[in-house]
């Protein structure tokens, strides 16, 4: 069980800092570039970005952050680690839902505008994006998974003390 509840931890602990770099990554590289570009560049970039990035080593990462968390909160039962497990687990819970209520369904609504290159207003339709309103939300989740990171490695330093 020792091996299980730490493998849990471990992983746990790698997909969310994995998370944590897509989404600090897409904070302040990605969405700083594509904000320079033009609206069709932008649209462009960002639907091939999006279709890229729906991919098993994302998925696996973006999923496997919570799994993980969930399991290794329910694995590791000492009060010396759970209180920051639970904490990161909040946290990403909190991620999770954003992604899904909010990034995804401007993802998917910029994909479906077509090609940038064909469509007669492409400024409406990064307008109708909500850009800001996206990164906005991107921040949330960067800070809140990077604290949850840094939560989980918290954990393993008491994981690590509690022998």
């Amino acid at each position: 069980m020792f091996t299980l509840r730490v493998t849990a931890l471990i992983a746990a602990t790698m997909t969310t800092g994995l998370m944590a770099g897509v989404f600090g990554l897409y904070q302040h590289t990605v969405m700083v570039g594509l904000g320079r570009s033009d609206d069709r560049t932008f649209i462009g970039g960002f639907q091939a970005l999006d279709r890229a990035i729906l991919n098993p080593w994302f998925l696996f990462s973006f999923v496997g952050a919570l799994v993980f968390t969930a399991v290794a909160a329910f694995l590791n039962g000492n009060r010396r680690i759970l209180p920051w497990v639970l904490a990161a687990l909040i946290l990403y819970v909190i991620v999770f839902g954003i992604t899904v209520a909010v990034n995804v369904p401007l993802n998917d609504a910029l994909k479906a505008a077509g090609d940038p290159f064909t469509m007669a207003d492409p400024a409406a339709v990064r307008e109708a994006f909500h850009e800001a309103r996206w990164t906005a939300w991107n921040l949330v989740r960067t800070i809140a998974t990077t604290a949850a990171f840094g939560f989980l490695c918290w954990a393993l330093v008491a994981r690590g003390e509690a022998g």
